[in-house]
């Protein structure tokens, strides 16, 4: 079992440990030559890492702890920026670009909370895949059934494996589509998506402004409320959680429940009895809205238009530098016009208002999160047709939330021992603390 945030916060204060010994410890194993560390990260800031490990300690002798995160290894996705190094998001393109004059917010936050930031973590190029295949910079495989070669998940493919292998105690990432919860759910963490606007984007390279969202990825529900909380500058919310007893609960039961393997049905299914064993009230409810999505997307995509506009002079220059399978979707937005952008933005307010109607009465919503277990990497890497067919999958059901603008949950609800499965609790925007509250509820009903 992974380490929560509040128990090494414990250790730290009883004087068990220090920031410096769990920050050699994090060292140690990004630099493992048998471990994932040269594939879970594209930098590692061994130096500063133990400079700010050693401060961290220094103020707790003097009483002064910055949060519950003050001295513990976090690591970044490498879309921040931090001053004096260039934000290269998993590419070979940017190596070359100038360094960022100043950090993003998230960062300054989190530097003040007293995280040890350890390094930028590997993803898919630029963010555009729910797999986490980057030929750049190799894969991480997967912490459950590593001697096969299972993909991590994407975008935030190396944050996840940063934390399953012990490299950080949580990680922040980004959820264009999925790009946080994905990898939580095929790693066996817990994710957080929050509602995007709560937490600012400066300083962060942008996939699709209107998608975009900064997230953690951890052990608990608890450590992503902790880590959520630094990222959005509000206060630590108490530990307590939501009384499931009488929760309402809605599944829908479009297109979420479609295409799920064994294992996933199985955990799913399981999943929803304990909760309903718990007190729970769960009802399926038709969810129109969500069969209605690709027509919708039908003339292109948020995701194409705003990744073309921003990559549209270096595809024009230098488009063999990229990985064949985003460029090639990034340029789907060149046929994107100004009207069909003006219509989605119309077509999107319109859905969701609907979707909100349909869940007025519920306090969440409840689907797997994806709907089969980690596939192989050298299957996908192989078969053109299989990668972007795994890849749809992968981002179906989070990328709802992402377009209700709303906030979500993905929680592991697999039996030890098996495939990692996640369930996602989802909500509408603006209801982050219900959510979280409430998932701490339902993570104690899974008995994790």
């Amino acid at each position: 079992m992974l380490p929560t945030i509040e128990s090494l916060a414990a250790e730290l204060a009883a004087g068990r440990t220090s920031s410096v010994e769990l920050t050699r410890e994090a060292l140690a194993r990004t630099a493992d030559p048998a471990g994932e560390g040269a594939r879970v990260f594209t930098r590692v800031d061994a130096e500063r890492a133990l400079a700010l490990a050693h401060a961290a300690d220094a103020l707790r002798a003097a009483g002064a702890v910055r949060s519950p995160l003050d001295g513990l290894p976090v690591s970044l996705k490498d879309l921040f920026d931090i001053a004096g190094q260039t934000t290269c998001a998993g590419s070979v393109l940017l190596r070359d670009a100038p360094p960022a004059p100043r950090n993003a917010t998230v960062v300054d936050r989190l530097l003040a909370a007293g995280a040890v930031i350890v390094g930028r973590t590997n993803m898919t190029e630029f963010a555009y895949s729910g797999l986490g295949i980057n030929p750049h910079h190799g894969t991480p495989r997967n912490a459950w059934d590593r001697a096969t070669g299972r993909i991590p998940g994407g975008s935030s493919s190396g944050a996840a494996v940063s934390v399953t292998d012990g490299m950080a105690v949580a990680a922040v990432g980004t959820d264009t589509g999925g790009s946080v919860r994905i990898p939580s759910a095929l790693c066996g963490l817990t994710g957080f998506k929050p509602t995007a606007r709560r937490v600012p984007m400066e300083g962060v390279l942008p996939l699709s402004t209107a998608l975009d969202s900064v997230g953690p990825l951890a052990a608990s529900v608890r450590c992503c409320a902790i880590v959520d909380a630094v990222l959005a500058g509000q206060p630590i919310p108490p530990g307590t959680h939501a009384d499931l007893q009488d929760a309402r609960l809605a599944i829908p039961t479009d297109v979420v429940l479609n295409d799920l393997d064994d294992t996933v049905a199985a955990a799913f299914e399981s999943a929803c009895q304990r909760l309903a064993a718990a007190g729970a009230r769960i009802r399926r409810i038709p969810m129109p809205e969500f069969a209605e999505l690709p027509a919708i997307n039908a003339k292109g995509t948020f995701t194409a238009a705003e990744a073309w506009a921003w990559h549209r002079g270096h595809i024009e220059s230098r488009a063999s530098a990229y990985d064949p399978r985003v460029v090639s979707r990034i340029q789907l937005g060149a046929k994107i016009t100004a009207a069909d952008f003006i219509e989605l933005l119309a077509a999107r307010q319109r859905w969701i208002a609907a979707v909100q109607a349909r869940v007025a009465g519920f306090d969440a919503m409840l689907m797997p999160t994806v709907p089969q277990v980690a596939p192989r990497i050298d299957a996908l890497v192989a078969d053109e047709a299989a990668y972007f067919r795994a890849n749809g999958l992968m981002l179906r059901n989070p990328t709802f939330i992402n377009f209700l603008d709303g906030c979500a949950l993905s929680l592991p609800c697999h039996a030890p021992g098996q495939a990692p499965v996640g369930l996602m609790l989802a909500g509408v925007g603006g209801s982050d603390a219900h959510i979280l509250a409430l998932g701490q509820a339902v993570e104690t009903a899974l008995g994790r």
